[in-house]
């Protein structure tokens, strides 16, 4: 009997050491996931943003799709200002029957400071995607011998469009790209806000969705006759009305514009007298 006690006691303890080696491992399998899930939370942010330092570059392409804020407008003029650019192209959907968002943002560009026409462009398109937008600009650079180009958009998306426009260029030209440091993306806290993250999620579905897309596709050729229909801003500005030259007009000041202050004083002194009129008759007792 003996030896079967000593035999099972030796099974319990085997069984209690084999258990305590899988809480170990267990637990240090956990913290190894919690610290994978935190550097998947702290570095996936940065990971979609690809900051490309650059001292001078011959272009500057604005791609669609920036904020009222027009906070690209504004980097690439501070650029095209600061000598750091040679030339900028802003693209822009069309938003009306015959009215494209870069009209809009060449207006603004236009009056932000004393800039060269002649070396800004625009390209009206309706290219959907950056991937449509890189179809459409690539040849035309290709067709002006450019060596480098700036390509500015959101913080979020610089990744996927350098990867993007650098497969489907080629060798030439160098797309580079740059954070323009927006509020409406920050690699370091965007988990904290709401809006970023919705942006991070849409983002790296794209990125992946980016993947697909490329697979196959080969290098875009110049080819003269397909090339987009860009002009300088200096023969296809739109001239549109600044805030500061427009005279607003109350509608008081409209009104007595139109009516003549005696007619005023006539028509105020008539309904007055029918006023008291009423007055008088409503006193009178009744019969």
């Amino acid at each position: 009997m003996s030896r079967i006690f000593a035999n099972l006691n030796h099974i319990r303890d085997v069984q209690r050491r084999r258990r305590f080696r899988f809480g170990i491992v267990g637990v240090i399998l956990f913290f190894l996931l919690l610290f994978f899930i935190y550097l998947f939370i702290a570095r996936s942010g940065y990971w979609l943003v690809q900051d490309d330092p650059f001292d001078h570059v011959s272009w500057v392409a604005i791609l669609d799709g920036q904020t009222a804020d027009l906070e690209r407008s504004d980097f690439a003029l501070k650029l095209l200002q600061g000598g750091k650019a040679d030339s900028v192209l802003i693209l822009g959907r069309r938003v009306y029957r015959d009215k494209s968002s870069a009209d809009y943002y060449a207006e603004d560009f236009a009056r932000s400071g004393d800039i060269d026409s002649s070396r800004v462009f625009l390209l009206h398109h309706d290219d959907p995607s950056t991937m449509e937008e890189a179809f459409s600009i690539i040849p035309w650079f290709k067709s002006k011998n450019a060596d480098t180009v700036l390509l500015i958009t959101s913080a979020s998306a610089t990744a996927r469009a350098k990867r993007i426009f650098s497969k489907l260029a080629g060798d030439t030209p160098v797309f580079l790209t740059v954070d323009i440091n927006h509020f409406r993306y920050n690699g370091k806290n965007w988990f904290f806000d709401r809006e970023m993250r919705k942006t991070w999620l849409r983002e790296w579905l794209a990125m992946f969705n980016s993947y697909w897309d490329l697979c196959g596709v080969d290098v875009i050729e110049l080819d003269t006759l397909r090339l987009p229909d860009i002009r300088p801003l200096s023969e296809d500005r739109v001239s549109l009305p600044k805030v500061e030259q427009t005279k607003w007009v109350s509608i008081k000041e409209a009104f007595l514009k139109e009516v003549k202050p005696d007619s005023l004083i006539k028509s105020d002194t008539t309904i007055l007298k029918k006023e008291r009129k009423e007055v008088k008759d409503s006193l009178k007792p009744k019969k």
